[in-house]
Formats: C-alpha cells, sequence, structure tokens
C-alpha cells in the first residue's frame, strides 16, 4: 500500500502539505520483531526514530531525519474476544478498514470521528475524537495496547499490566514507543439515526446546553461571516435502517460537500473579498435531512477538500463564551475566513494528555482551504482559545510549548517523568516533542 502521505526522492510529507522531511532511511517491518530491529538498529546508529501513519496529522509529530517507520504491513486484526468485547488490531490498520472488519462480524466502536483516514495508532496517539455525551475519543475505548520501547522491548500495558504506561501511551504522542497493536472495546452492531439540519448561531448558543443534553452525539458547523450553522444529532435507534439514497448521497457528500465547495474554496482563494457571499450561499447550501444506518456510516464522512486545521478543547461550561469571542474577533478583524468552524464536545476521561483528561470538554475547530495563508486567523484564534485554558490537538497546528502545557494538563509532569525513564536518551523526539515536552 503507498500512503497518501508519500513524497518522492525520499520526502515524506502530509495529507495537508505543510509538513514534509527527509528521513535517513525509511523502514517497513512485516512484523513486531522486525520493528523491534529496526528501533535497536536506529540506536546503534545514533538515529532518532518516528512511526507514521497516512499523514493526518497538521504538525510535524511524525518527521524525522532518522528513521521512518512506516506500518503499512502491519494490518488487520489479530484476535475478537466476544467474551471480554474486545478486538485486538494491528497497529498500522486504517480505521475504515477496521470499521468494516467489524461491521462484518456485526460488532462496532462505540464511537469515532468524522475521517476514517488514519491508522488506529495514528489516531489514538494524538488524541483523534468524534463527538459524544458519554462516549469519548477513540483512545478512551482502549484496554490494552502493545508497544517498542526505546531498547527494543515489547511491552504490554493494560488497566492491570503496566498501568502507569497504559495510562498515558494511549495517547502517547509517539514519545514513549511505537505501538504495534491496540485492544479496543467493542459493541455489537446498532444503529443511528442523524438528523441534520441548520439553526441559527445565536439559537444553537442559547440552547447548547439542551441540545447537548438530549443528543448522545451533538456537533455543528458554524459558518464565519454568517449567523448560521448546521447541525447533527445522531441517536441510537431500533430502526429500521433508512440510509441516504445513492442519488442523494453523491448529490449532498460528494457533489455539494466536496465537488461545490472544492470550487468554492478555489474562488475565495483568487477573490478574498468574495469569501463572505460565497459563506452565505455555502451555510444555505445543504437542507435538512435524516437517516438511519450502522455507526461508521453516520459518524464518517469523505473529506476530498484539503485544508489546514487548528482546534482546541476547551471546558465545556466555557464553550459558547469563547465561541461568542472567536466570531467578534473575525466579524472585526477583515479575515476572510472560507471554512466553517466545527464544534463538537467529549466527556472527562482518565488519559494523562488526552485534550478531555480530567475535565468535560467542548472543541472549537478552525479550517482554511490547502494555500490560503492561514496563520493571522489561526493565531487571533488561539489567543482567544487559550485564554479559556485551551489545549491543543496534538495532531493539528498550534504554537503552544512545554510551559504553557504543564499549566493546563494537570498530569502533564506524570506523562515526562514516564518518558524519563521509557525513553531517557530522547530515541523518540524530533522537534515537535521537544516544544511540547521539554528536553
Amino acid at each position: 500500500m503507498v500512503s497518501t502521505a508519500s513524497g518522492k526522492n525520499g520526502t515524506w510529507r502530509n495529507w495537508g502539505g505543510n509538513v514534509s522531511a527527509r528521513p535517513a532511511r525509511q523502514v517497513t517491518p512485516a512484523s513486531v520483531e522486525e520493528l523491534a530491529a529496526a528501533v535497536r538498529r536506529a540506536r546503534e546508529d545514533g538515529l532518532k526514530v518516528k512511526a507514521v501513519g497516512t499523514g493526518h496529522s497538521f504538525t510535524s509529530i511524525a518527521a524525522t531525519d532518522g528513521v521512518l517507520i512506516r506500518p503499512q504491513l502491519l494490518t488487520g486484526i489479530r484476535d475478537i474476544d466476544r467474551t471480554s468485547m474486545t478486538v485486538t488490531v494491528e497497529a498500522g490498520t486504517p480505521l475504515k478498514r477496521l470499521n468494516a472488519a467489524l461491521a462484518r462480524e456485526g460488532l462496532s466502536l462505540t464511537n469515532m470521528g468524522d475521517i476514517m483516514e488514519q491508522t488506529v495508532s495514528g489516531a489514538t496517539s494524538t488524541g483523534t475524537h468524534g463527538t459524544g455525551r458519554e462516549s469519548g475519543s477513540i483512545a478512551a475505548q482502549i484496554r490494552a495496547l502493545e508497544l517498542v520501547t526505546a531498547d527494543g522491548s515489547v511491552l504490554t500495558c493494560s488497566e492491570q499490566e503496566n498501568p502507569d504506561v497504559f495510562a498515558a501511551a494511549r495517547v502517547g504522542l509517539g514519545a514513549l514507543g511505537v505501538v504495534t497493536a491496540l485492544t479496543f472495546a467493542v459493541e455489537p452492531l446498532f444503529l443511528l439515526t442523524a438528523r441534520e439540519e441548520p439553526m441559527p448561531l445565536e439559537r444553537v448558543l442559547a440552547e447548547f446546553d439542551q441540545l447537548w443534553a438530549e443528543n448522545e452525539h451533538f456537533e455543528f458547523y458554524w459558518f464565519p461571516h454568517t449567523g448560521s450553522t448546521n447541525t447533527k444529532r445522531n441517536n441510537r435507534s431500533a430502526g429500521p435502517e433508512r440510509p441516504v439514497g445513492r442519488l442523494a448521497g453523491w448529490f449532498e457528500d460528494e457533489f455539494l460537500s466536496n465537488g461545490v465547495f472544492q470550487l468554492a474554496q478555489w474562488a475565495g482563494l483568487a477573490a478574498p473579498a468574495t469569501v463572505p457571499a460565497i459563506a452565505r450561499i455555502s451555510s444555505r447550501a445543504l437542507s435538512a435531512r435524516t437517516y438511519t444506518d450502522i455507526p461508521y456510516k453516520v459518524f464518517t464522512s469523505p473529506r476530498r477538500v484539503r485544508f489546514v486545521e487548528m482546534e482546541y478543547a476547551v471546558p465545556r461550561a466555557a464553550l459558547t463564551e469563547t465561541l461568542r469571542e472567536l466570531k467578534a474577533v473575525v466579524d472585526r478583524s477583515g479575515l476572510r475566513v472560507s471554512f466553517p468552524v466545527e464544534v463538537r464536545t467529549a466527556p472527562a476521561d482518565d488519559i494523562t494528555l488526552s485534550t478531555a483528561s480530567g475535565r468535560d470538554s467542548a472543541y472549537i475547530a478552525v479550517h482554511m482551504f490547502r494555500g490560503t495563508p492561514y496563520q493571522a486567523y489561526f493565531t487571533a484564534a488561539e489567543r482567544v482559545l487559550t485564554a479559556h485554558e485551551g489545549r491543543p490537538h496534538w495532531g493539528k497546528v498550534h504554537t503552544r510549548d512545554a510551559d504553557y502545557l504543564a499549566r493546563v494538563y494537570p498530569r502533564f509532569g506524570e506523562f515526562t517523568a514516564l518518558r524519563d525513564r521509557l525513553d531517557p536518551e530522547r530515541l523518540f523526539q524530533n522537534d515537535y516533542v521537544r516544544r511540547v515536552l521539554g528536553a
């Protein structure tokens, strides 16, 4: 399998096109033993080690000039345990393959993000999440994991075995070792009914607590330069299955959400003054719809228009105030923002560096079309988000460093102490890890 994030002449590039690296060598191990041997050899040669999935992170979290480990041969399901209701899967397995394989077995993850191109280890190591009232990120569904550490040994972790490593390595940033397998909790396949409808922003903000409380999964997209949102509520259903029709699905999810949206982004890039008018048209393009299907067909959707993204988690109670401040900044700034702002939630979890660690969280994600200057917008947004003790998504653009992160993560020192024990020579360090965790 050729990764979408690969480049020519040994250069690696991420999906967003904003990060590249030229590793000294790239390794594609076909077994855990081969991966462990590659780690030991890199250490002997004095080279740093990073593993990379499909490159869906917008930070340089996976970039290295040392040894780049490509896990595309470490794929597939190792075991399904219907007694404990878990599935153990190789680290390089794309989420889309896992979701389809589980569905064939009559099983599903409880919650997931809206993109399923990532590998399971890449998604969990960066804290990828969907939206949920009670159900958390993909990493919060991990029940055990396997990790190759800096000395080349293989460590198995769970709540019972190496629990301190388990607490941290579920969202490990690639800083503790290379994840080789993950065991997830699963449940019998179920149906979700999705209700999508436009709603004025002020109504969403005024009723947010109620919308959150009444729905298992609530999210919305606000279109900057407008007072409009598109909302989505996903709730479990007894059925019957009523999927989006093939023609309607193509028209809304491919033609409008990807094809026409791509043309609108190009128009906005060529003539920034037209962006507010395009935003008003875009906000009215999608009509209300309701459909019922299996989870991954409801939670996820194709994302073919390439972008760059920043996302922060703020305390859920601070969401409405934070979003109003962000809107005020955009309205008075002269910025031209052509992508909607995505808002989701997650319950508190017990993972050391999860963005929802220890607190109920709301996520505010800002995007810009790839190729559009994004720094001014992201800087302005980041100023608002950090004023509310925001925690940046580990795989999305941000400028925070270890000093800031130690203030917003109560267990930050617990993670860095574990890193000192597992990787004292910093085999798994790169510039990004050094910035966010300290040297």
